[in-house]
């Protein structure tokens, strides 16, 4: 089989035996827990991927675009929601796919949306009402006395169903800690958990209660009152993740292969051929208060030994590394751990499975919209 040194990159790389580690970590949690597990796939788009973490078949799936929706459900994945507030725009595409899977769920969290819908003859769509918990992107305050109102009309309207509510404790990638994300989680699930008794005893059904990130859910031992968790990123993991405490390096199971382009010892740099492409250009935990770079930078022929340097600056196609203690020799294969294996991976066409260094196979991510 190839190796994964001969990589010129940039190439993205997922360690399979990383992977299935943390796969098995989060569905044993979801398990003991009495949850069901929804993982966000917009992490990886990969069909492969995702039967993975469903024992080689499909399962409930979060996506973060249409294109993702549309994706998983040609392969077979018959139970979706998409989480994001949905463009009205987009109401005839959406409802042309609900009506091809069994489930198909989309978000809501202001009034506008609801007339929308109910201005259109269609069967009832799904819908999440999009709470809020704290991280203030989106979501309605579950405090308000216009989201009780919101809700009612969801679960009184003849063109919509309330599935539920969901929220996304997005703060949790500002904590510092595992004490703060525990304090996070914490707060995720009472919220949450609150503002259904409030609907319940208004009258409101609230069949579903759907949370989760990577980091609460990574630390979460409460799930009580929960239905189900969404966690995405969890199973490549990346560099902030495992800054804020929500895993350990080694749990890092994506990575991007390049090659040493030049050097530079008089400065104590090298250059690579992965640039902002290739890597994202999220500053990751910068709010540690320290250079948190864009990427460690490591010599894929030494597994398990320190970083021999850290990104500190990118442009288009070139990513400037600051060496550790001895530089690297010009035309080196190295791998990096991004910041955020999210929009790392989604610059790529394939990722390259592998075990130690040797290539098992491919994986095709879907792109666009």
């Amino acid at each position: 089989m190839p190796e994964v040194l001969d990589l010129p990159g940039p190439a993205a790389v997922v360690d399979l035996d990383r992977l299935e580690r943390n796969i098995h970590r989060i569905r044993a949690k979801a398990d003991g827990g009495g949850v069901r597990l929804r993982p966000h796939v917009k992490t990886h788009k990969s069909v492969e991927i995702a039967r993975l973490q469903f024992a080689g078949g499909t399962g409930p799936v979060t996506v973060s675009t249409l294109k993702e929706a549309e994706h998983f459900a040609r392969s077979g994945f018959d139970d979706i929601t998409y989480a994001v507030p949905l463009n009205p725009a987009l109401l005839d595409r959406a409802a042309e796919l609900a009506a091809k899977v069994e489930r198909f769920h989309l978000l809501i969290d202001h009034p506008d949306l609801l007339e929308a819908v109910e201005g259109r003859p269609a069967p009832p769509l799904s819908f999440y009402l999009k709470v809020d918990c704290g991280y203030h992107r989106a979501g309605v305050d579950p405090e308000a006395r216009a989201s009780l109102a919101l809700a009612r009309r969801l679960h009184e309207s003849q063109a919509a169903n309330l599935a539920g509510i969901l929220t996304h404790a997005g703060q949790a990638y500002r904590c510092r800690n595992r004490e703060e994300l525990l304090a996070v989680a914490k707060t995720e699930r009472e919220t949450m958990v609150r503002f259904a008794s409030r609907l319940e005893e208004a009258g409101i059904p609230v069949p579903e209660i759907s949370i989760g990130s990577t980091p609460t859910m990574a630390v979460a031992g409460n799930l009580d009152g929960i239905t189900e968790i969404r966690p995405g990123n969890y199973v490549f993991h990346d560099r902030f993740q495992a800054a804020i405490g929500a895993c350990s390096p080694d749990d890092i199971a994506f990575s991007v292969h390049g090659t040493v382009v030049g050097m530079y010892p008089e400065r104590g740099r090298f250059l690579l051929n992965t640039g902002a492409l290739a890597l994202s250009r999220d500053p990751g935990a910068d709010h540690l208060g320290r250079s948190f770079g864009f990427g460690e930078v490591y010599d894929p022929a030494r597994p398990g030994e320190p970083p021999i340097g850290v990104i500190e600056s990118l442009s288009q196609e070139h990513g400037l590394a600051r060496a550790g203690a001895d530089l690297p020799l010009l035309g080196a294969p190295v791998r990096i751990t991004p910041n955020h294996s999210c929009l790392a991976a989604a610059g790529f066409e394939r990722y390259y499975a592998v075990r130690g260094t040797r290539i098992e196979g491919e994986m095709q991510p879907c792109r666009g919209w």
